[in-house]
This record gives structure tokens, sequence and C-alpha cells, in this order.
């Protein structure tokens, strides 16, 4: 697409630069390398550059020249658009990545803060259990552990 601007862009200027030096009879045209001049230059050739096309065919390449300098503006318009498209997907795309190893990190750093606290629990020495009968606030070895008395139920006056 590249090329084919600048092959156009190249068309555009020959065309130019032959018409201009149509317009002028009697001038003649000197081929330096790949430019044209109308000065003669060392090692340049003349080139007989004579338009033998009518009013109609001159208006016609000048109406084309015009249309494809159209074109060309218009496709350098989309392919900058498309540029910055792409751009921008590429932004939000290296964004998300950063916020998504930004997650990881947080993830692996509270899963070795777990860790450790797992290792800390497991290596501190456990406390000893109630045994089986042992009451809350019984010494260990007094079978059945000190007896609650019970209150009699209150009398009712209902007799």
């Amino acid at each position: 697409m590249h090329r084919s601007i600048v092959a156009s862009a190249m068309a555009i200027g020959v065309c130019a630069v032959t018409s201009a030096f149509a317009q002028q009879p009697g001038t003649s045209t000197w081929r330096c390398g790949n430019s044209y001049s109308d000065r003669p230059c060392a090692g340049g050739t003349t080139v007989k550059v004579d338009d033998a096309r009518s009013d109609d065919d001159r208006q016609a390449a000048d109406e084309a020249t015009r249309r494809n300098a159209k074109l060309a503006d218009r496709l350098e318009r989309t392919r900058l658009s498309e540029e910055k498209q792409a751009n921008q997907r590429d932004q939000r795309a290296a964004q998300d990545a950063q916020r998504a190893a930004l997650a990881q990190r947080r993830l692996e750093a509270q899963e070795r803060l777990e860790k450790a606290r797992a290792t800390k629990l497991a290596a501190e020495p456990r406390k000893a259990t109630a045994s089986y009968g042992e009451r809350p606030g019984s010494k260990p070895g007094e079978e059945g552990g000190a007896k609650k008395k019970r209150r009699k139920p209150a009398a009712s006056d209902a007799g």
C-alpha cells in the first residue's frame, strides 16, 4: 500500500514536470540521472517532451492527477486512523497484562503468607485438650471434675 502511494506521488510529479515544460515551447529538457531540468548537466541527455495530446486529453490527465491526489490523501487518513486504533488496542492490552501480573504477584504473596502461617501453627506446641469426661475448670486427674449441686425447683403456690 505504501509503495502504491509513493508510485502515485512519483507519477503526479512526473506529470507536473512534463506539463510545465510542455507549455514552454522552444526550451529543451535535460535528464540528469533520475531528475529533469531545463539546464544542461554533466552526463545529462536531452529529452523530447513535445506533448501531442489534445486539450481534452490534457484536462482528463489533470483530472486523473487530482483524483489520484485525493485518493492518496484518503488512503493516508485511513492508514493513520487504523494505526491509531491499533496503538490504542496495544496500550489497552499492555495495561491489562500489567494488571494481571500485579494481581498474580498479590495472589502469590497471599499464598506465601498463608503457607507461612500454616507452617508456624504446625510448629507451635499444641495445648493439651480436655480428656473425656473432664469438665472445663476441673483439674486433670479429678474424676468427673467438680459436680454442681442441683437446685430444687421453686415451690409453686398452686396447691
